[in-house]
């Protein structure tokens, strides 16, 4: 059975978070890339926690990668699923959430590809996965 989709909050967006907003809102994920240590880091911050260094840019990444860790909330109104997502082409393990799927059928190591879920009033949408 296909868990239903619960509503989310809209994010708080600001001057530094403006950019990866915009791109979700095209249906694209982006994340910043450290032009100094050439690593990617997510959550979207100009400064880079790795070596310290602002020199950061946001790139366009491919929405792919697998399921690391994952937990299934049954305990509330609506059941979800959160996971940590390691992104294809990255190093970044991103925590989100799994949408439209069998909650029982998840794994981990599972392949999974984003999907942009409304928000809660005129929020941008949020980056979620689903599997593929």
């Amino acid at each position: 059975m296909i868990a239903e989709r619960r509503k989310l909050t809209a994010p708080h967006v600001d001057p530094e978070t403006k950019e990866f907003w915009e791109a979700a809102e095209n249906g694209k994920l982006v994340a910043r890339f450290c032009n100094s240590c050439e690593a990617y880091h997510y959550y979207p911050r100009t400064i880079c926690p790795r070596c310290g260094d602002d020199d950061t840019e946001y790139r366009e990444v491919s929405g792919r990668g697998r399921i690391y860790s994952y937990s299934v909330m049954r305990r509330v109104p609506v059941p979800y699923a959160m996971a940590y997502v390691t992104l294809e082409g990255t190093d970044i393990s991103m925590m989100t959430n799994i949408v439209d799927c069998d909650l029982d059928a998840l794994e981990i190591g599972q392949d999974v590809k984003v999907v942009f879920s409304e928000t809660e009033g005129d929020g941008p949408p949020l980056p979620t996965f689903t599997p593929v």
